[in-house]
């Protein structure tokens, strides 16, 4: 119920009570108009809301209110595409004075006009999540998903994540695998509410707001408050919830200790596909407690009308059929402005519902998701940098399953940063060089007859000058430089810890950037086990890097199965560092790291650190080697 004060309880009960309605529009370019009760045509508006359906309580569920209303205003309706609508409630108090309730935020989907009266019908903001979901992998608590989805659909959350984490199930970590039937952000909200026990709805502020089903009353509805009523003759309550776990194509059943009320088909949830026995055991266990509490006598009711009252609200009715000791809960609601408020609770009655509810406990594969020729496919992305060097690096692996012995093919692309050695090369320099050579001809030398004829022939000192002749010469120098080497780029391909012997790719590459393209054919699958495809790289004269999401993958191929089940493998690796033998036994370092995997997509890591040094004998005495811890 939405927070009233006491004054406001006991005016909304009295026979006679004052009251009014106001309202305002809000286009969305940001013009505001606002109206009163005498802009309301008489009897045309109307607010209703829902949390389950027509016959029975609903786990989940993302109900979008709805708000119709006329109204005496001279607004054009092209101008109403996206407006928002906000109605509010005044009751006058005993004190003379009014106290307002808000009754929600609406958006505009359809306007209509007449000569005099402009017609609304808008939607509250759970119509926002409608929106295509990307179906990647994801993981996170429910309130992670729900930020996620409030992000994405520019919805404010109403709750902060100390108090959804409160929740049954709210600390969990959950999972979205690939392949489910996600379509909306709507639906990851569907299978949210789901796992915490309850259902989402859009508050009065207009924020996304979870709820769920309660045992405490807020409020007593007697016989003179009620214009028409209609009780159940049984109580609705659940014992047992139901869950499609697709690993093992069976419906898995979770029971009170007494069982002998309705079961709950959770059906096939995304968020509780992953997991060990014992966590999806735990997940439905606090799922079945939260849903316990439903113990609801069904109803239908006309009531004076109280319009702080909110979906999930437990009432009791008294006075003519109404059973005074027992609760009901409001599943749905219709208020008419200026008119009476309709209640409902729905439910099943667990004594005709009793022998198909227990029949769920024996139904084996209650959705074959592995159909004949259906194709299934599972992705790889890497999360971390790889760095290739001269030792074979696991940048590749893939589990899958299949139904059935067939084949199935393997595609891959990596992006791959090279940084190839620089190459030394060395060459001989032909060529022809010209070299002027005397001739080894001079002047006549002899006594100075004339000497001023003797100077303009150039021989002023008696010497004449020598004569040079070009001689060509063939030489041949050597040559070194440096330039860009070539890496070389080895794959190896291993299936189910096999290397893959008649199929070794080779690339080589010069610096910079490449792209790797792989392909392999898997053939004779056995069925009903987890098979794993690795991938390693190494690279020779060089080093490369596979940057984070560089790295896409996939195996695809017929009846594969829609999750891989666990086989129980755990593997454990240890790194020792190198020892030098050298006046003794040294050891450098030595690391220990153990990694530890499950299908519940969450990378684990589990160190431990030696207490006491190890000694190693046999080499004349022991020697004491020092430890280094290491961390995750």
């Amino acid at each position: 119920m939405y927070v009233v004060s006491k004054a406001f309880l006991t005016a909304v009960t009295q026979n006679t009570r004052h009251y009014y309605w106001t309202g305002k529009i809000t286009t969305a370019a940001g013009t505001e108009y606002i109206f009163t009760q005498e802009d309301i045509v008489k009897g045309s508006g109307y607010i209703t809301a829902q949390c389950c359906g027509n016959s029975e309580i609903e786990l989940g569920a993302v109900y979008a209110a709805e708000m119709g209303i006329s109204l005496f205003l001279d607004i054009d309706r092209y101008t109403m595409e996206d407006a928002e609508v906000e109605l509010s409630y005044h009751l006058r108090l005993n004190s003379g004075a009014y106290e307002t309730v808000p009754m929600g935020i609406f958006e505009v989907s359809e306007a209509n006009r007449t000569a005099h009266v402009l017609e609304l019908k808008a939607y509250d903001r759970m119509l926002r999540f409608d929106r295509t979901f990307n179906g990647f992998e994801t993981i996170g608590t429910a309130y992670g998903m729900m930020e996620l989805c409030s992000t994405a659909c520019g919805v404010e959350l109403a709750q902060t994540q100390a108090e959804i984490e409160a929740l049954p199930n709210g600390s969990e970590l959950l999972s979205i695998y690939p392949e489910n039937d996600i379509e909306t952000y709507r639906d990851v909200l569907y299978f949210t509410a789901q796992v915490l026990g309850g259902f989402f709805c859009i508050n009065r502020a207009g924020k996304l707001e979870f709820r769920q089903y309660g045992e405490t009353p807020v409020m007593e509805i007697l016989q003179k408050h009620r214009f028409s009523s209609s009780f159940s003759d049984f109580v609705t309550r659940y014992t047992a919830v139901s869950s499609t776990n697709l690993r093992t194509q069976t419906s898995e059943y979770y029971a009170l200790e007494t069982d002998d009320g309705l079961t709950m088909n959770l059906g096939v949830n995304p968020l509780l596909q992953f997991g060990l026995e014992e966590t999806r055991a735990e997940l439905c266990g606090n799922i079945l407690d939260a849903l316990s509490k439903v113990n609801y006598v069904p109803f239908d009711s006309d009531t004076i009308g109280n319009p702080a009252l909110d979906l999930g609200d437990v009432l009791t009715f008294s006075g003519g059929q109404a059973d005074a000791g027992q609760i009901t809960c409001v599943t749905s609601f219709t208020v008419k402005i200026g008119g009476r408020q309709s209640l409902k609770c729905v439910g099943k009655n667990p004594r005709l519902s009793q022998a198909k509810s227990k029949n769920d406990k024996n139904i084996s594969g209650l959705l074959n998701q592995i159909e004949a020729g259906k194709i299934g496919i599972h992705t790889f992305t890497n999360a971390s940098e790889y760095i290739i060097g001269e030792t074979n690096v696991r940048i590749i692996s893939i589990e899958f399953a299949s139904k059935e012995e067939n084949h199935a093919q393997f595609f891959g692309q990596v992006v791959v940063d090279v940084a190839a050695d620089p190459a030394a090369r060395s060459a001989n320099a032909s060529g022809t060089i010209v070299i002027p050579f005397p001739s080894g001809n001079t002047g006549n030398s002899g006594e100075t007859s004339g000497g001023a004829a003797d100077t303009e022939n150039g021989s002023e000192d008696g010497v004449s000058g020598e004569e040079t002749t070009d001689i060509s010469v063939d030489v041949s120098l050597p040559v070194t430089w440096t330039e860009d080497g070539k890496a070389v780029c080895h794959v190896t391909f291993e299936l189910n810890n096999t290397e893959i012997l008649l199929h070794h790719p080779v690339e080589t590459w010069h610096s910079g950037k490449h792209i790797l393209s792989l392909y392999y054919p898997i053939e004779n699958i056995v069925p009903n086990i987890t098979n794993t495809f690795n991938v390693y790289l190494r690279m020779e004269d060089g080093s490369g890097s596979v940057g984070i999401g560089d790295c896409i993958a996939s195996i695809s191929g017929q009846a594969m199965a829609a999750a891989a089940a666990w086989d129980g493998r755990i593997d454990i690796e240890e790194t020792v560092g190198l020892f030098s033998v050298g006046g003794g036994l040294q050891g450098k370092n030595m690391t220990d790291v153990m990694a530890v995997e499950t299908m519940e997509l969450v990378q684990k890591s589990y160190s431990d650190t030696l207490t006491a040094k190890p000694k190693i004998g046999a080499f004349c005495q022991p020697v004491t080697l020092p430890v280094s811890s290491d961390s995750e």
